[in-house]
């Protein structure tokens, strides 16, 4: 038997829809960016250089912490607790499954590339070409759920990426000193802290449970701040996803030597 909009009882519309705008525009777009980003961080990845400028102490955050022994002098800011890692075998596996997983299970994710790529549904109005809907309570989707289990590595890597911002205020002389990128790894951990902070995760885990908040003042002051960031979400998500771009490929063409780093001091 049939189900969704072809299901007994339903409507039988052969147009696939009746609007009239431009509804695949979005699905579209943002299928395309979203694409874009998977293609550069695995070709990133999968390079295993170019992720360090030692004398400017830039270290990309899609390969931040940098724990194996193949990491290059002076990247590994928590040791190498991890021996070298084969040629084949990205030394940012770790950073990546981890962030990667926060993303593909976020909220906001999920709902731009079920639209884009699964087409479930594209748009208001536009039916999904499938017949059944399952939701998520089957493998791989049932994977979602552990979204706020994802959260808890991002909350790590983010205070990573605070320890590498203050590295980045390093003088080529020795001393304080700053340059373009470390401007540019300022407005990226911005842009990352803002999109973990604005989590429906984290908006949960700051006031999820009570039963009353005027037992628990500190928790409402931050559920309060959580859900201010919380409309935000979707907009954060998409910055954060150029600001890591950016930084990635900046400190990949000073690391490189393709270009220098502009320096406002020392």
């Amino acid at each position: 038997m049939k189900a969704g909009v072809a299901a007994p009882g339903r409507a039988q519309i052969s147009e696939r829809t009746y609007r009239k705008d431009r509804w695949w525009a979005w699905p579209l777009s943002m299928g395309a960016v979203l694409a874009f980003f998977v293609v550069y961080a695995t070709i990133r990845i999968f390079m295993n250089k170019y992720y360090w400028a030692g004398e400017e102490h830039y270290l990309t955050p899609i390969y931040s912490p940098c724990l194996s022994a193949s990491c290059v002098p002076g990247s590994s800011h928590f040791g190498t607790p991890l021996p070298e890692f084969p040629i084949w075998l990205p030394m940012a596996i770790i950073s990546f499954v981890i962030l990667a997983g926060f993303r593909a299970t976020c909220y906001y994710y999920r709902k731009t590339y079920y639209r884009s790529f699964f087409l479930s549904p594209s748009a208001c109005a536009v039916p999904e070409p499938r017949g059944k809907y399952s939701g998520e309570r089957r493998f791989p989707l049932v994977l979602m759920n552990s979204h706020r289990y994802f959260f808890y590595g991002a909350c790590i890597f983010a205070l990573i990426n605070v320890y590498d911002a203050v590295l980045a205020f390093h003088g080529k002389d020795g001393g304080i000193g700053m340059g373009l990128g470390t401007i540019i790894i300022l407005i990226n951990l911005v842009a990352l802290l803002g999109y973990t902070a604005s989590c429906h995760a984290c908006r949960h885990i700051m006031g999820g449970k009570l039963k009353s908040f005027s037992d628990h003042p500190l928790r409402y002051r931050y559920w309060t701040f959580v859900s201010k960031l919380n409309p935000r979400h979707g907009q954060l998500a998409m910055t954060s996803l150029f600001t890591v771009i950016l930084t990635d490929a900046y400190i990949m063409s000073v690391s490189a030597g393709w270009i220098t780093d502009l320096r406002i001091f020392n």
